[in-house]
Parts: structure tokens; C-alpha cells; sequence
């Protein structure tokens, strides 16, 4: 089995790290496999870059001028394709091709007229609107029929809305192909059945994380921060924002009792700016381990995400044995059950903060019953339904051969 895995980053961000452990995976069971990314470098030596640092940015510059995400790069594109040629690959999956990476034109055309095997696993929801990765909040349906006129135009295109002919193209360009669409959240696969994208089949893998990183870790933390006798609600995000609930945790530092206090993890200057004084902030985490020790120091794990498709931070707080509360949204709540967590409406800040009381006061989820449900989200487990995923479409081209 020969394997090429096309992604923005390599083992770098959340995406990165999938590529890296399915390739791993692939490498243990013998399989020829590689990774062709384009932004930031890695050290990992199956990753083979297409392109660069300065050339993304030139490109994401054109994007935004010109309002035709998804095709330009038509550069790296060309180098995708010659390595595609080189390395002759059974089957290419697909993750993230939307960091101004790829030219879709170009791309897909090739695996048209190659009759390419692919797996597109999608992180967002990017593949079927004209430029949104995600519409909730802007409670936008108009990717159901036809984009145009989009609501977030700025946030893509500076001048021109081309959402409507980004739209167009790629419904055209994503027909007649020998896919297999991905999906971590039953959640994003509803969407897609509901997409352009709805005759293809639809196969719902969870993301994972590593279990020997993420488990119930003793620290330091309570008392560094002189927190011995505080409830901590804790908050994880690498990108602090309104679509991942700042607003949220900083109305909620003006309700909860004096003996909570709220940690948010992932910060930096700009957020301290807009964050009550009552809140710690803290920038970054060395590395994952001690990620796991904050985790696991909290009473509560709160993501009052607004947007989501699977988030992570909900899988490793569990794992360290920290009960999950989330706003009803996309795949979040999908990660708990009623053994480890609790879900409330979106925006809901009411029964958030009573939830919040209870799970602190009332200790419903017991440490080892999140540490149990965790087991599910093992990425060993996970990334070998990749390896049987490939197989199986291997075996049926063979036996349709």
C-alpha cells in the first residue's frame, strides 16, 4: 500500500499531528507513505514541502484581492502534482488544502483524469461553501443551494464577492471523482449529506490524541497560583476569540462566587487587554505535559465554543479525568455523555453558570468515569480506522479491476 497524505502543515497544529500519527501508523504496518504540506517547516522526514512561508503569504495577498480563494497557488499546485507523479501513490488524503496551498483547478483535474483514489477528511466546512470554513455564526444556510452575497465576505475578500463563482466552480471541480469523504463529528456529516457534496460516501472517523500524553497528572499549579481553595473553571483555546467564547468566560468572572476562579490557557497580550482582572491568564504551556497537569488541577472543563466541528481540548480534559461542559454546537457535544460532562443551549449563560455550580458543588462525574470514556478517543484506535478505510478501497478498485 502506497499512501500520500496532502495537508497545510506537517505535524504542526492539529491537522499536522493527524498527518504525522496516520503516517506513522502507515510506517509500523509496512506501508510506503508521505506527507506533501506547504506552511512552516517540520523535521519529520517522510514530509515533503511544496512551497513556502513567503509564497503562502504572496498568495493568501492575491486571495484577498482578487475574492477567488481556493485558486490561486498555482506554483505549489504544479510541485503536488509532479510529486503525485513521482511517487505513484493507491490512494491521496486529503486534510486541510485551504491555507492558500493549492490551485483546486489544477489539482483536481489531475485526479479526474487519474482516476485518483481519494479519502478527504474534512476539518471544517470550507469544501462545499464558497469561502466559509464555518457559517453558524453567521447563521447562513445559503451553501445548501447556491452561496452569493455572503455575510462574510470581508473575512476572505477585501473587494470582490466571488462566493457565488468559488461556489460554482468547485461543485463542478468535486464531481465524477473516486472519493470517500471523512467526517470526525456526526454532526459535519449531516452537513455534507446535505451538501453538493451528498452522493458521495460519508464515513465518520473521531479524531484522537495521544493517551500517554493526556492522562491525570499531579502538578504544581494550584499552589503556584495560590489556588489551594479555589473551584477552577478551566478554559483551553490557541486562538482566543468571539467564535470560541472569550465574551463568555468574561461575563461569567462577574457571576461565579468569590471561590471560583477562571484559568484560561492559550491567551496572549491582546486577550489580557479585554479580560476582567479575576481571570488568570495563562499565555502558553511549555508542552502537552503540562497542558495535561492544568487539565487535570481543574474542577471544570467549560467550552463555550460557538462554532466547532470535534474539538480536542474536550477529548484531552477528559482524558486527564476533568468533566466537560459545552455549548450545544457543532460536534462538541458529541464528546461527553451523561457519565463525563454536560451540554447546555449555545449562548445560554444562565444554565451555563448554574451547570457549572453543579458539576463543582455536586461532583456528578467522577474522575475515573472521564478517564473511561477517554479510552474512546485513544489515536492509535482512531487512525487505524484510516488504515482499514484504505484497504477496503484498495480491495474493491482490485476486485472492480
Amino acid at each position: 500500500m502506497n499512501v500520500v497524505q496532502i495537508n497545510t502543515t506537517c505535524g504542526i497544529g492539529s491537522t499536522g499531528k493527524i498527518c504525522v500519527g496516520i503516517s506513522r501508523l502507515l510506517t509500523e504496518n509496512n506501508a510506503d507513505n508521505r506527507i506533501l504540506y506547504s506552511s512552516r517547516g517540520t523535521d519529520y522526514p517522510l514530509g515533503i514541502r511544496c512551497s513556502d512561508d513567503s509564497y503562502i503569504r504572496l498568495q493568501a495577498l492575491k486571495s484577498r484581492i482578487l475574492g477567488n480563494y481556493g485558486f490561486n497557488s498555482k506554483t505549489a499546485a504544479k510541485k503536488m502534482i509532479a510529486e503525485l507523479e513521482r511517487l505513484k501513490p493507491d490512494i491521496v488524503h486529503l486534510h486541510n488544502i485551504h491555507g492558500h496551498d493549492c490551485d483546486l483547478e489544477l489539482l483536481f483535474s489531475y485526479f479526474r483524469k487519474r482516476k485518483t483514489k481519494l479519502v478527504w477528511t474534512f476539518h471544517d466546512c470550507w469544501a462545499f461553501t464558497g469561502y466559509c470554513p464555518h457559517f453558524t455564526m453567521a447563521k447562513c444556510d445559503k451553501w445548501k443551494t447556491q452561496c452569493g452575497h455572503c455575510v462574510q465576505r470581508r473575512e476572505y475578500s477585501w473587494f470582490f464577492d466571488r462566493s457565488g463563482s468559488v461556489y460554482r466552480r468547485k461543485k463542478e471541480l468535486f464531481r465524477d471523482l473516486d472519493l470517500t469523504i471523512v467526517t470526525p463529528s456526526c454532526w459535519l456529516a449531516d452537513l455534507v449529506k446535505q451538501s453538493f457534496l451528498k452522493e458521495y460516501p460519508v464515513r465518520v472517523i473521531p479524531n484522537g490524541i495521544d493517551l500517554s500524553v493526556f492522562q491525570p497528572s499531579d502538578s504544581e499549579f494550584r499552589s503556584r497560583y495560590r489556588l489551594e481553595n479555589r473551584k477552577i473553571v478551566l478554559g483551553v483555546s490557541f486562538g482566543w476569540n468571539a467564535r470560541k467564547g472569550l465574551d463568555v468566560f468574561a461575563g461569567l468572572a462577574g457571576r461565579l462566587p468569590e471561590d471560583y476562579r477562571i484559568v484560561l490557557v492559550g491567551t496572549d497580550d491582546r486577550t489580557d487587554k479585554i479580560l476582567p482582572e479575576n481571570i488568570l491568564s495563562v499565555h502558553r504551556t511549555q508542552n502537552q505535559r503540562e497542558l495535561a497537569e492544568i487539565y487535570t488541577a481543574a474542577d471544570v472543563f467549560v467550552n463555550p465554543t460557538r462554532e466547532e466541528n470535534y474539538p480536542t481540548v474536550n477529548m484531552e480534559s477528559l482524558a486527564c479525568g476533568t468533566p466537560v461542559l459545552t455549548f450545544r454546537t457543532g460536534g462538541s457535544p458529541e464528546i461527553p455523555d451523561e457519565t463525563c460532562g454536560s451540554v447546555v443551549g449555545c449562548d445560554d449563560a444562565d444554565a451555563l453558570e448554574k451547570e457549572i455550580l453543579r458539576i463543582c458543588t455536586e461532583k456528578p462525574y467522577p474522575k475515573e468515569a472521564c478517564v473511561k470514556k477517554a479510552r474512546e478517543f485513544d489515536k492509535n484506535e482512531r487512525f487505524k480506522e484510516y488504515i482499514e478505510l484504505y484497504e477496503r478501497i484498495i480491495a474493491a478498485g482490485t476486485e472492480g479491476d
